[in-house]
């Protein structure tokens, strides 16, 4: 949703298309809620399936958010998919590594910063060229869920920024040079 709320501001200047969620959960009930078309397709299904649904809506970027298997890139999407990890890539990433593990980790490992990391995907977790991390301390004290949250933060900041700056980009490439 605050993806929706960064286009509802004026923030981020897309259009979310569809929504594809692995099974029912409270991202679904939400994004229902704001008319948004959503389609639950669970994982291992048809990967043809899910290719057409994005060819059908005219999908131009996968913005995977909360997604945690590992996505099957359709060969016409290589290089559009963007995913956002709550720590700073490429530390603290991988197969199982989501949610409070993550902030278990980072706490584990003694780290004095955390913070998330957009960035593209391949067929490898939590790998892929980032496009953009944001930092916060780690505190005296933290907890995984009070590091959680000041993270959290970071990625309400990050997501919509990181992905209007893949659009600008784009744009600029589809323009040519000046002149």
């Amino acid at each position: 949703m605050n993806l929706q709320d960064a286009i509802d501001l004026g923030d981020l200047r897309a259009t979310i298309a569809l929504v594809v969620a692995s099974r029912p959960c409270r991202g679904v009930e939400r994004a229902r809620a704001r008319g948004l078309n959503v389609v639950i397709n669970p994982p291992g299904g048809d990967s043809n399936h899910v290719a057409d649904l994005l060819e059908l809506h005219r999908v131009s970027w996968i913005v995977l958010a909360g997604y945690l298997h590992l996505f099957p890139i359709p060969p016409a999407y290589r290089g559009r998919v963007v995913n956002i990890h709550p720590a700073l890539l490429p530390e603290f990433g991988g197969p199982g590594m989501y949610g409070h593990r993550v902030h278990e980790a980072v706490l584990r490992a003694g780290r004095r910063t955390s913070g998330c990391t957009v960035h593209m995907c391949d067929e490898v977790y939590d790998h892929g060229d980032i496009v953009l991390q944001l930092t916060c301390p780690v505190l005296p004290g933290d907890t995984p869920d009070t590091l959680a949250d000041r993270v959290f933060v970071q990625e309400c900041k990050a997501y919509p920024l990181a992905l209007q700056t893949l659009i600008d980009r784009e744009s600029r490439q589809h323009q040519g040079p000046p002149g």
